[in-house]
């Protein structure tokens, strides 16, 4: 459960508090505690005080404005609120995230988009390049609060140590668009001044913070239910693995947070200034939470008054951590020397000389620690499915084992009739970027492993818990996806060029797929460890001159998706349309499973297809030009007669600069920032149709004046061909626009530029001069077809050709027939040149129409630049042929009246869908 959301809001009290974070590491003060807050609420951890307002400022509660001087703020977390929101208060304070993990997950943190958020534990803007974003969760934090949020990100994958009985709610506060409403009591949830409002991350209910109590807690994943890969549905191993690999996420944030969830001092220098010139009577106070952070240099700025009391100070510290206990358990120590401070006042207390020299000796560094305890209580919970209470307190003492505490932990679960050795007591670190678990031996002593890790880290502690789990001796079954290899080899070679290269344990490791015409495998691995080192080597190991890639996988259980449900298996390419395709992908891993959505620069389609080859029906959505359609198409087309679903329809985002396929299936012309919640709604409603794929052969041969006829330069090459395929003066614009591209593709990241690079190579061209009929013989189903004096010949499968131009026309002709993309013929069309190509693009001509068929052959007597669906080269002089590729594909149309619709809400300029809290498209 994620009711971690913290948001925004500032000390009042400070002029600079509303713009960044109070969790600064190194750079940043910790407001002076003051006298304990009496104002208490229902929500848990606040340590709420009354202030004076200097600034217009909104409730956290209910996001309304604050009228008048006095608000209630939270010391903690910066939560804000009106007296009257007091009684009402539901929302956790920071410091309880721990507590209020279900099942423990970590993040996979990554650079911020640009939009304005507010970090979910400090409660302030992210804004600047310092902000981080879980790539699975809507979790947005400052790369310096990183450390304090916990492994509370979305359960996409069934656990086999930790089970849920049912599937709840994943909520998440905060971030919600201004025009969310709440589905309890339908008034407006969201703000765009304050974090407020909660949603759930699988169905996007919305909420408020004092209503979302009142929805039933299981969730039935909402509107894309029926698309959606239910987590129950997908089993993965990963010990081993961070969530970035088995989510295969590329770890591209600037500044890594390691295991211990070390924050780089200069990642919060960028964010905040150092601080300001200390105030008159005011000190700062360099505090560690353990040995761990003296070890590391890592330490936390508390600001407190010279004539502050110790317990004061101490609890300054508690809260510079984010730890919710009572200061009474804790003493500071000096760094230096480890010794306790034993002066009632920490500083200047009555003029005190061993005060004064404490600080002048640099000694304003102190070591916050855990005071020694006979005997305290711990939670122990269940890590097995059940109704009631999460967990159960056990009191420990010095003579407390594991043993022991399993023994009175099962008598209070009602399962003392069981015999005790098959349980083991886990105790599990949440920390935000790694979940670590460790088995504790029966002999170990509780309460000695409780104050040996408060004295390692007093915030990791925090983020520890302890379950209690039955001993199973599962089968451990990694799946690693192996590409990179030679193409055409059969199994037995592939066996030997990874024993060659990778030395794998055959008695470890099964070759469960391969897929000669890919050049990859796909490994079943028994030992976690096993798999661990052949997916780092396999990442250094270069074979043929091509580095090896390796994913990892999960398993579908197939036979347990519901009847009605056929999942989206998505792929995006995050090169085509500038940044537009980074933020799809960010988007529809929250929208649906992870596990359901592809990088297809990670792996290609083929990680995809081998993930969904087992599952009976689904559907496919290409995020990309028309280039990763093609691309994906074919990888179908090799891959098909392994998958259990050997036609699966085919919808389309355009990323691309042409975008021609997906004109002709009304995906529009280009991707403008649709709402990928609307995307996939029209995908679950859009409809069938089939389109025809065609086999281009592609045979070169050397036509010289000696006559050696038969001498090829190269093998017959066979390409697939979906939109168009073109030569001549159409080619030759293609090639030098890839060239362009090729030379500095930096400058090609958006739709415009890319037309205008378009433009100004066909203008070089204006006065091109070829003669096609001269150096071309064209044949169309086994007739010979005369060429008229022609500068580029074009065979189209569709009617949308140069980003959307009508080449054939519209107009009614007694020789041919009406062109569709499912009829088995291609279109024969002619241009003169690039005056005749602009002409055509304006709409004011169309092409020379010169034949219809479904087998066509051409002879090449010179070398001429061609190009297929926007792919280019120089074809050497033979033939090429061109015929049906087998049995039509299935793509997927956008109905007529989910295009209305779209169409009409961009007018509007309304999105009420889940999605447009920020998916940061």
């Amino acid at each position: 459960m994620a009711d971690s959301g913290w948001a925004r809001t500032a000390d009042p009290d400070a002029a600079d508090s509303r713009t960044a974070s109070p969790l600064t590491g190194k750079k940043r003060a910790q407001q002076s505690p003051g006298v304990r807050p009496k104002h208490q609420s229902y929500a848990p951890g606040h340590c709420l005080k009354k202030v004076t307002l200097t600034k217009p400022t909104f409730c956290h509660s209910c996001s309304d404005f604050i009228w008048g001087l006095i608000g209630f703020l939270c010391e903690v977390c910066n939560f804000m609120c009106h007296e009257k929101c007091l009684k009402t208060l539901r929302s956790a304070c920071s410091c309880m995230a721990p507590s209020l993990v279900r099942v423990p997950v970590a993040h996979c943190f990554g650079p911020a988009g640009q939009k304005k958020r507010f970090c979910c534990v400090c409660r302030k803007h992210t804004e600047g390049n310092t902000a981080l974003r879980c790539e699975v969760c809507e979790l947005h934090v400052h790369a310096d609060c990183a450390i304090f949020s916990c492994a509370d990100c979305r359960s996409s994958h069934l656990d086999r140590t930790l089970q849920q009985d049912t599937f709840h709610h994943h909520w998440r506060e905060g971030n919600l668009p201004s025009a969310a409403r709440c589905d309890v009591c339908r008034r407006s949830c969201g703000s765009s001044d304050v974090l407020a409002g909660m949603r759930c991350e699988w169905c996007g209910l919305t909420s408020h913070a004092a209503c979302y109590l009142g929805v039933p807690p299981e969730c039935t994943l909402g509107r894309l239910r029926s698309m959606l890969l239910h987590p129950a549905c997908v089993r993965l191993d990963s010990r081993n693995f961070s969530k970035m690999h088995c989510y295969r996420i590329t770890e591209s944030c600037s500044q890594e947070l390691d295991n211990s969830d070390d924050v780089d001092s200069s990642a919060a220098a960028s964010k905040d200034a150092p601080p300001a010139a200390t105030e008159p009577g005011k000190q700062f106070l360099k505090v560690f939470d353990g040995d761990d952070a003296v070890k590391r240099g890592y330490f936390r700025l508390v600001s407190i008054h010279r004539a502050t009391r110790k317990e004061e100070v101490v609890e300054a510290a508690l809260r510079a951590f984010y730890l919710p206990d009572e200061p009474l358990g804790y003493e500071l120590q000096d760094v230096g020397s480890v010794q306790r401070l034993h002066s009632d006042d920490i500083l200047n207390r009555n003029g005190g000389p061993d005060n004064r020299s404490f600080l002048k000796d640099g000694g304003d560094a102190c070591l916050l620690r855990a005071k020694p305890r006979d005997a305290e209580d711990i939670k122990v919970y269940a890590g097995w499915p059940r109704s009631g209470a999460a967990f159960v307190s056990v009191s420990v003492s010095k003579s407390s084992t594991t043993a022991s505490v399993l023994t009175e932990v099962l008598g209070l679960l009602h399962r003392q009739q069981e015999d005790a050795s098959i349980f083991s007591l886990l105790e599990v670190c949440m920390s935000s970027k790694q979940v670590q678990r460790q088995t504790l031996s029966p002999q170990e002593k509780i309460l000695d492993k409780l104050q040996e890790n408060r004295k390692m880290s007093l915030r990791l502690m925090n983020q520890t818990r302890f379950y209690a789990v039955e001993n199973r001796k599962q089968a451990v079954q990694v799946c690693l996806l192996i590409g990179g290899l030679a193409p055409l080899l059969t199994r037995e070679e592939y066996a030997q060029l990874l024993q060659e290269h990778l030395a794998i344990k055959s008695h470890l490791v099964t070759i469960s797929h391969f897929y000669a015409s890919q050049g990859a495998v796909a490994l079943q691995i028994s030992c976690f460890s096993e798999a661990e080192r052949i997916y780092m080597l396999a990442k250094d190991t270069t074979v043929n001159s091509k580095t090896l890639t390796a994913l990892v996988l999960p398993e579908i259980a197939h036979s347990e998706l519901g009847p009605d449900v056929c999942p989206l298996l998505v792929f995006v390419n995050p090169k085509s349309g500038g940044l537009k395709g980074r933020e799809l992908l960010y988007s529809f891993r929250k929208l649906l499973n992870p596990h359901q959505v592809f990088d297809i620069t990670n792996g290609g389609p083929l990680a995809g297809l081998h993930t969904f080859r087992d599952v009976p029906r689904f559907r496919v959505l290409v995020c990309g030009g028309d280039g990763t359609t093609g691309w994906v198409l074919g990888v179908l087309e090799a891959v098909r007669h392994k998958l259990a679903c050997r036609e699966p329809p085919i919808g389309i985002v355009p990323l691309g600069t042409g975008n021609d396929l997906s004109r002709v299936l009304r995906w529009g012309a280009g991707y403008s920032g649709e709402d990928p919640h609307h995307i996939l709604v029209s995908v679950d409603e859009a409809d069938e149709v089939l389109m025809d794929r065609w086999t281009i052969l592609l045979d070169a041969q050397d036509i010289s004046e000696d006559g050696k006829d038969n001498c090829f330069l190269e093998p017959p090459k066979i390409v697939q061909m979906n939109n168009y395929f073109g030569l001549g003066i159409d080619a030759e614009l293609s090639l030098d626009f890839h060239q362009a591209r090729e030379d500095d593709p930096d400058k090609f990241t958006s739709r415009f530029h890319n037309k205008g690079v378009y433009v100004k190579v066909g203008l070089q061209k204006i006065s091109y001069s070829r003669s096609l009929h001269k150096e071309l013989q064209l044949q169309v189903d086994t007739q010979d077809v005369p060429l008229p004096n022609i500068e580029g010949l074009i065979f189209l499968n569709i009617p949308s050709w140069g980003s959307g131009a009508d080449l054939w026309g519209s107009e009614v002709d007694g020789r041919h027939e009406k062109p569709s993309i499912d009829d088995s013929l291609l279109e024969v069309v002619g241009v003169t040149g690039v005056v005749h190509m602009g002409q055509v693009q304006s709409g004011l001509r169309s092409g020379i129409r010169i034949a219809q068929g479904n087998y066509i052959r051409l002879t090449v007597s010179k070398p001429i630049p061609v190009q297929v669906d926007g792919e280019p080269w120089i074809q050497p002089p033979g033939h090429i042929i061109i015929s049906a590729a087998g049995p039509k594909v299935r793509m997927l149309r956008k109905s007529k009246q989910k295009q209305k619709k779209s169409a009409a809400g961009s007018k509007d300029g309304r999105s009420e869908s889940p999605s447009s809290r920020g998916g940061g498209h």
